[in-house]
């Protein structure tokens, strides 16, 4: 029980340091179009904790909304998803904002985990990270 907390624990402190990217949003002359070239990816480890449950089933809320945009999870534990988790320098639970045709991401862990006790909080701040990315 020990050494599952600790892994917990330095699990969490790595993803802390997990680098986000910023992106300059231009403006939109007619609203937000999402394309199939967007998708969220939520890394995640075999073994799952309570929160990063909890950040799947909002996200999969906030993605209602934008039935267009794929929703991937994505083992990193298992052996076929080493280059993708590696791609996303990803080790367990991340959540990130992906644009494959122009090579953006956005690292939207550090708002999951800190939000996620938070439906309507989550759930509408995630919206609006998703307009913004496509911008």
């Amino acid at each position: 029980m020990k050494d599952l907390m600790l892994t917990t624990i330095a699990a969490f402190m790595m993803l802390l340091s997990f680098p986000s990217t910023e992106l300059h949003a231009q403006d939109a002359e007619k609203g937000v179009q999402l394309t199939a070239n967007v998708q969220v990816i939520q890394f995640h480890s075999e073994h799952r904790c309570k929160t990063c449950l909890k950040i799947e089933a909002l996200t999969a809320e906030a993605l209602k909304s934008f039935p267009e945009v794929p929703f991937r999870l994505v083992n990193v534990d298992d052996k076929a998803n080493e280059k993708l988790a590696a791609q996303f320098e990803a080790t367990g639970t991340a959540l990130v904002l992906y644009d494959g045709k122009l090579g953006k991401k956005m690292d939207l862990t550090d708002f999951a985990f800190m939000n996620a006790h938070d439906d309507e909080k989550f759930v509408g701040t995630l919206k609006k990270y998703l307009e913004s990315f496509v911008k």
